[in-house]
């Protein structure tokens, strides 16, 4: 029988139903059973239950309704501030707060939102993991009063769901999966990966709402462009120096 894993789909529609307190600290103690950089934990999530500040969230997520709907938000941050403070009450001298270490701090804290999720949905719960953290992290910071060393890499929205989509679908495996050595493409290669997504329906669909004569160009030209890239990545590379990621000294 395959596992839970293989039923994951997002829910952008949840009951406002509030999550038992045992059910929600199964949930967050599974998260921090992930694996971590030399047993430090490097992360934290900030559980958003308030209403009043979960609508404050919501203008970071685009206002999108399920921030405001969903009886919990969790915002997941790289954290090396608890670590440092440690280390200096110790007279240990730290040295963490550099890019290489916002990398750890960011692995851990994504294996940990990982194990939440996975630990949520056999508890019946839905989850929706949001991009948008990463576009206005800033404001993020500031609502959540984030100190230096601790950043937001992304947010999991938790709930009961008020809908069952169906699965979205997958790449097949040969797309990700390079046995030995990493096997680059050809360009046959490459259609015959993208060949069913392509021919699905919803391409269809999305290539006639969009004016579009592919797929490739929905992403590009309409989803992710090439101005709010790398306007979104400087803002995100200013931000690290700020909260202190970026010593090279």
């Amino acid at each position: 029988m395959k596992s839970i894993l293989f039923k994951h789909r997002s829910i952008r529609r949840f009951r406002s139903t509030p999550i038992p307190e045992k059910v929600l600290r199964e949930v967050l103690e599974a998260a921090t059973r992930a694996s971590t950089c030399g047993n430090m934990q490097l992360y934290s999530l900030v559980v958003t239950r308030d209403e009043a500040l979960r609508r404050r969230l919501s203008p970071c997520h685009f206002d999108q309704p399920m921030v405001a709907e969903a009886p919990c938000v969790v915002t997941v941050c790289a954290d090396v501030h608890r670590f440092t403070l440690w280390c200096e009450q110790r007279d240990a001298d730290p040295a963490y707060d550099n890019f290489a270490w916002f990398l750890n701090a960011s692995t851990d804290a994504l294996l940990a939102a990982q194990n939440l999720a996975i630990e949520a949905e056999l508890h019946g719960l839905g989850i929706c993991f949001l991009g948008t953290t990463i576009y206005t992290a800033r404001q993020i910071c500031e609502i959540l009063e984030l100190p230096a060393g601790v950043i937001p890499l992304t947010t999991v929205v938790v709930g009961y769901p008020d809908e069952e989509p169906g699965l979205t679908d997958r790449l097949p495996l040969e797309a990700v999966v390079h046995y030995e050595k990493y096997s680059d493409y050809t360009a046959a290669g490459i259609d015959e990966l993208w060949a069913e997504r392509e021919a699905s329906e919803l391409t269809r669909r999305l290539l006639d709402e969009n004016g579009l004569p592919n797929l490739a160009q929905v992403f590009t030209r309409n989803r992710y462009r090439r101005e709010d890239n790398l306007a979104i990545s400087r803002s995100y590379f200013e931000l690290l120096r700020r909260q202190g990621f970026f010593n090279n000294d």
